[in-house]
């Protein structure tokens, strides 16, 4: 899908401004990466941290999707809006100091409902990545995303916990490996001189295929490492929104309705005391320095997936507040 502007040349101030880059990745990456077209659906501080990374890495577009009006609970992390425009659009109040970050981006807000909008809508971008999407939204966004060949992003953090999952179908990408050559080097003019090792890097194209989200909820128990509870988590909270169409409250701590949730997790992976810790943890509002965290992951596959640029993460990752490290699964398959 990625547009003509992939075999235009950089301009001059597209070349200063994007210098790092280019020798961090190349010339052909920078110019799939300018010809992407994202949209984020929710803006939240963990949506405001990937669009952050990505609109300063140059891509064509950003759209924001967002029908809320913020809150309170953003200023804990969303630092696009300022405090005056709380009670604002999110996805409007967002837009100046977005666009602010990178003029040569296009940055744009829609105040619509994720449910509103026809399968047809989300063909138009590269790549989509919903945030604060039920189960049932993800599943039919990640559906359309398939038969349009766009690729599919999902996320969450929920205080310090977050995960981020990715379905890019079949992927190519190339991928820089060192390899070792035997070289001889001449001496005093002689043709035969000594062999010595020397290391060079070559790139090599790689195709990695994806499975959609739906293959990914309640997988058997056998799949999951023994440290994996915040997949356990991550289903807790997803159930929870599916079945409640919102997430938790500060002040519904350790209410009812979530401990039913965790209990029926539980009871299905005999966990028994294993989570109840998280289950029992600051689950509300957003920290910024896990939006930070799991949003920089966000934003680097993203950038990864439009450049066609090293291997992608396949397909989840979770962010444990207790151990302050991150597991990558590879779930579904």
């Amino acid at each position: 899908m990625l547009d003509h502007k992939q075999t235009e040349e950089l301009t001059d101030h597209e070349a200063e401004l994007y210098d790092r880059q280019l020798r961090l990745w190349g010339l052909d990456s920078q110019k799939r990466l300018r010809a992407a077209k994202i949209l984020l659906i929710g803006l939240d501080g963990f949506g405001a941290e990937i669009a952050k990374n990505i609109i300063l890495a140059g891509v064509k577009s950003v759209t924001f999707l967002d029908h809320r009006n913020a809150t309170e609970l953003d200023r804990c992390s969303q630092f696009f809006i300022p405090k005056e425009d709380i009670g604002k659009n999110k996805a409007e109040a967002s837009l100046p100091r977005a666009q602010n970050l990178n003029p040569m981006v296009n940055v744009n807000a829609d105040l619509d409902k994720v449910d509103d909008k026809p399968d047809e809508y989300f063909g138009q971008f590269d790549i989509v990545c919903a945030m604060h999407c039920t189960i049932t939204q993800l599943k039919r966004i990640n559906r359309a995303c398939r038969n349009q060949k766009v690729k599919f992003f999902a996320g969450d953090v929920w205080g310090g916990l977050g995960y981020v999952f990715i379905d890019l179908q079949e992927h190519e990408y190339v991928e820089d490996v060192s390899k070792s050559k035997k070289v001889t080097i001449p001496e005093g003019g002689e043709p035969v001189g000594k062999e010595k090792i020397e290391t060079i890097t070559i790139s090599e194209r790689r195709t990695e295929t994806f499975v959609p989200f739906e293959f990914i909820l309640n997988v058997p128990k056998t799949s999951l490492s023994k440290e994996e509870e915040i997949y356990y988590m991550m289903l807790i909270l997803l159930n929870y929104r599916e079945k409640y169409g919102e997430d938790p409250l500060p002040n519904e701590r350790g209410c009812e309705n979530l401990k039913n949730e965790a209990s029926a997790i539980i009871k299905k992976y005999e966990l028994g005391d294993k989570i109840n810790n998280l289950v029992e943890s600051d689950l509300y509002g957003q920290l910024s320095p896990v939006c930070s965290i799991v949003g920089g992951i966000v934003a680097q596959e993203i950038i990864k997936a439009a450049s066609q640029k090293h291997a992608p993460l396949n397909n989840l990752f979770t962010f444990n507040p207790d151990s302050s490290y991150g597991i990558i699964l590879k779930l579904g398959y």
